[in-house]
């Protein structure tokens, strides 16, 4: 379960983040950029300057 916690948290904001977008005016705007930045944010801290898993093979 361990493994899966982050996938299914940064799938269930998305999923808030879409149906915010979709549903909702005004608010639920602002919701929607937020929950739909959180991947985004992930996608950076890890593909760009985060730890990945060859650089922990090797040490």
């Amino acid at each position: 379960m361990k493994i899966w916690f982050w996938p299914i948290v940064i799938g269930v904001v998305s999923t808030v983040g879409l149906l915010s977008g979709l549903l909702y005016d005004g608010l639920g705007d602002v919701v929607s950029w937020l929950a739909l930045l959180v991947p985004v944010a992930f996608s950076a801290l890890y593909g760009w300057g985060g730890n990945n898993a060859a650089d922990d093979r090797r040490a």
